[in-house]
């Protein structure tokens, strides 16, 4: 049986960028999680070129900000 636990862990990111208050992310199966970016207090304060500046760990199974030293799993952006 199938969860959606089991499928938040099996979820991938594939792309993130933001608007004015939102960060999107774009998942390999195709779905899109929009999260406010003030639920981040990081990335909140980061620049637009910080929150540009980011990278995919774990073949996207998290984001990474290395100049803001910030981490987000795509499993936890799915049981928010």
């Amino acid at each position: 049986m199938s969860t959606s636990v089991g499928k938040a862990s099996a979820a991938m990111a594939t792309d993130v960028w933001f608007d004015s208050h939102t960060m999107h992310v774009r998942l390999l199966d195709g779905r899109e999680i929009s999260v406010p970016v003030e639920w981040f207090p990081k990335l909140r304060n980061a620049s637009e070129a910080q929150k540009k500046k980011w990278r995919l760990i774990g073949k996207g199974v998290g984001i990474h900000w290395e100049d803001i030293d910030e981490d987000i799993s795509v499993a936890g952006l799915l049981m928010t």
